[in-house]
């Protein structure tokens, strides 16, 4: 199951509507087309359960641990020395070479 975070879901209704706000309808249609569930990100993370780069995407990780989920997908280079036991952090690339075949 693909878990968002509320984090992650606003800040994608940020970015598109200040860079790109012709496609705010475009991001609300894909958003209700998913099938995920969503993962409340707390107002204050619970802070030192990981190092990372840029203290903004601490809420994003953040909320793949306390949504149990099993696998963070992302593109961001930021994560790719973060050492957890769970979640798996992998690239778009990876995921698709690794777990879509499943």
């Amino acid at each position: 199951m693909l878990l968002l975070s509320t984090y992650a879901i606003d800040e994608a209704r940020e970015v598109v509507a200040r860079k790109w706000p012709s496609r705010v309808d475009a991001l609300e249609r894909y958003l209700r087309a998913l099938n995920f569930e969503t993962v409340a990100t707390p107002s204050t993370p619970q802070p030192g359960l990981f190092e990372i780069r840029d203290p903004l995407d601490y809420p994003v990780l953040y909320s793949a641990i306390i949504g149990a989920a099993d696998v963070f997908v992302t593109g961001d280079k930021d994560f790719a020395d973060v050492a957890l036991p769970s979640p798996v952090i992998v690239t778009p690339g990876e995921y698709m070479a690794a777990f879509a075949r499943h």
